[in-house]
């Protein structure tokens, strides 16, 4: 048996001899790395915080001490350490565990988390709720390099300084977020990590004091916790204790006998302590160190390249927006794009490489994204918000605010917009036809494929306002090419034209509603297909048009259905004198959780079968 074989409870790690320590790291390596290449998951990550995690389960006593992970995705280990080892074979998948922390999962999991830079403020929730109700444990916020650049963070740290008693920050610094971090906050961790002098300067004074007889230990406690004491020769970590956190590191991430000493000395400490620990992500891996962007997320792979299993084909929507981009910028000197810290994800990593002057990672901050492209607009130029949908969330005041009331020609690329699948309710784009909708002066369009991707993004830089077209995560669709009616503000496109029954569907459901047509063809019940394009403004001279032959609307959205376009339509239809059924396929008022996205889409009867089955129900086609 191996050394990981005695890990089923978050007690069994202390059982571990601290000269077992190395050989479980390299074990749960092998296993992450294993496990990984065969269904894929979060790798990079993982891979750098196997010692960090193991040296917190060493001093700290989870579930009763709470671990918060910012984003979560480098939580694989702290998962097989609480005793979930034997899950692993369902992770991600659909009735399986998640591929980040759920209370309802696990004591363990102290908080849900998905999204960057919330650990902090999650944290010192928590750490305040133990002090009102007089009890004892640590509670333990981890938190990225990358993740720190979030506004959320600093206004975390800001009200930290101000704690009387413990509450430890865990800055895990391995210098990479998904991509490579920008910024001053950057720049700033890379000055501390560098400077050799600091450490040895550091260890020197501190190993001489320690030699005082009697006193020594004493003082440099008491220089420790002093603003011009020790602290004020180590000027790259006056930053955190300018703002009152106390600031400890840099420290090896890798070496776990350190990191159980100032894990130690950070607990004693009656205030909040930043511990600052290095780490390199995808360590144990060489593909994955050579390149940890690319096995941030990763599908399987082989184990012994590292190179997918699953060579791409064909383009993603992703790709298509990359190569229209690029395209179009090279007709248009004023187009510039912006992106929150995913310039691989979004597909602007190229379009970077190419006008490296007019592309801006302005690092984890989608509020500041937003409102900087506001300004690049209100300057003249013509910017693209390149953005996942569930991270534009982020931005909702700033659309709102800085963009949409002074009606500025920001475009803004929403990236897995629909369902996305394994990373599940944090990342499932199924709220910003809701969330946008709702705003004036803002437009909404959704591509049936992706040639019309490519027209949509041509028409939205010469609108001259607010613009979001949304597309899925995945390969883009090519059906339907012979359909490429040119772009008209607000027009939708007719497709089939039958009778009875129209099939209303936006963006990624034209090709499901193409496949419901075609069943019910061949059943003898013929209907409409209309791409709808535009999800605000709605057609309503199509839907006049259509009211005069049809019996029944369908509107299909991969969106929740409150506050999506379905009900425009049925409040227009409710607003005519015919009588008109209008049946609704969305999303339910819930949250979807991470599996495969076809099973996904089966259980919440989106599914061609299952639209089918429900309008035979209803008494369609009788």
């Amino acid at each position: 048996m191996g050394r990981l074989d005695y890990i089923n409870g978050p007690e069994d790690i202390k059982r571990i001899s601290p000269g077992e320590w190395d050989a479980l790291a390299a074990e749960i390596r092998r296993f992450l790395i294993s496990h990984c290449s065969a269904c894929g998951g979060h790798l990079a990550s993982n891979l750098g915080v196997v010692e960090l995690t193991m040296a917190m389960y060493l001093s700290f006593c989870p579930p009763t001490d709470k671990i918060i992970w910012d984003v979560g995705h480098q939580s694989y280990t702290h998962k097989i350490l609480s005793g979930r080892k034997k899950d692993f074979a369902g992770l991600r998948s659909f009735g399986g565990i998640a591929g980040f922390p759920k209370r309802n999962e696990s004591p363990c999991d102290a908080f849900n988390t998905g999204h960057s830079s919330t650990s902090i403020s999650a944290g010192l929730g928590m750490a305040t709720a133990r002090d009102l109700r007089g009890e004892q444990h640590a509670v333990i916020s981890v938190i990225g390099d990358g993740a720190l650049t979030g506004g959320m963070a600093y206004e975390a740290l800001n009200n930290a300084g101000r704690m009387k008693s413990n509450f430890i920050i865990v800055l895990n610094d391995n210098r990479m977020s998904i991509s490579e971090n920008v910024g001053g906050m950057s720049a700033y961790l890379n000055s501390i990590r560098t400077s050799a002098g600091y450490n040895r300067l550091k260890e020197n004074v501190a190993e001489a004091l320690f030699a005082i007889p009697g006193i020594g230990k004493h003082m440099v406690e008491s220089l420790r916790t002093t603003k011009n004491g020790i602290k004020q020769l180590f000027v790259p970590g006056m930053f955190f204790e300018n703002l009152g956190v106390t600031y400890l590191g840099p420290v090896d991430g890798h070496d776990i006998k350190k990191l159980m000493r100032v894990f130690e000395e950070a607990r004693r400490l009656p205030r909040a302590v930043l511990v600052h620990v290095i780490t390199e992500k995808g360590k144990g891996y060489r593909p994955a160190e050579r390149h940890p962007d690319l096995f941030h997320g990763v599908g399987p792979f082989e184990l012994a390249t590292g190179v997918p299993k699953k060579n791409k084909q064909y383009p993603d929507y992703t790709d298509v927006f990359s190569r229209t981009l690029i395209r179009l910028a090279a007709e248009d000197p004023d187009i510039v794009a912006v992106t929150a810290a995913m310039p691989e994800g979004t597909g602007l990593a190229a379009f970077g490489r190419r006008y490296p002057q007019r592309c801006f990672d302005v690092g984890i901050a989608e509020q500041h994204a937003v409102t900087s492209a506001a300004g690049l607009a209100a300057g003249g130029m013509k910017p693209v918000v390149a953005v996942y949908s569930s991270f534009l969330q982020r931005g909702f005041d700033q659309v709102l605010h800085d963009v949409c009331i002074q009606n500025l020609p920001v475009v803004f690329a929403i990236d897995r917009a629909g369902l996305v699948g394994a990373d599940g309710e944090t990342h499932q784009g199924v709220f910003d036809l809701s969330y946008l909708g709702c705003i004036p002066n803002m437009t909404i369009l959704a591509p049936k494929n992706c040639f019309e991707l490519e027209e949509e993004l041509r028409f939205a830089f010469s609108y001259g306002g607010p613009i979001a077209i949304r597309y899925p995560r995945g390969k883009a669709y090519r059906g339907l090419a012979e359909f490429r009616e040119p772009i008209r503000f607000g027009k939708a496109e007719l497709i089939f034209r039958e009778e009875k029954t129209a099939l209303l569907a936006l963006g990624s459901m034209v090709s499901t509603a193409e496949h419901v047509r075609e069943k019910l063809k061949a059943l003898g019940q013929p209907c409409t297909l209309v791409n709808m394009r535009f999800a605000k403004p709605i057609d309503k001279e199509m839907l006049a048009e259509l009211a005069e032959t049809h019996e029944n609307f369908v509107t299909l959205e991969e969106n929740v259905l409150r506050g999506g376009f379905g009900l425009e339509v049925a409040e227009w239809a409710s607003s005519q004198k015919k009588e008109l059924s209008v049946t609704h396929i969305a999303l339910p008022d819930a949250y979807v959780e991470h599996g495969d996205v076809s099973t996904l889409r089966k259980m919440l009867k989106i599914d061609s079968d299952s639209i089918i089955e429900g309008l035979e129900e209803k008494g369609f086609f009788k």
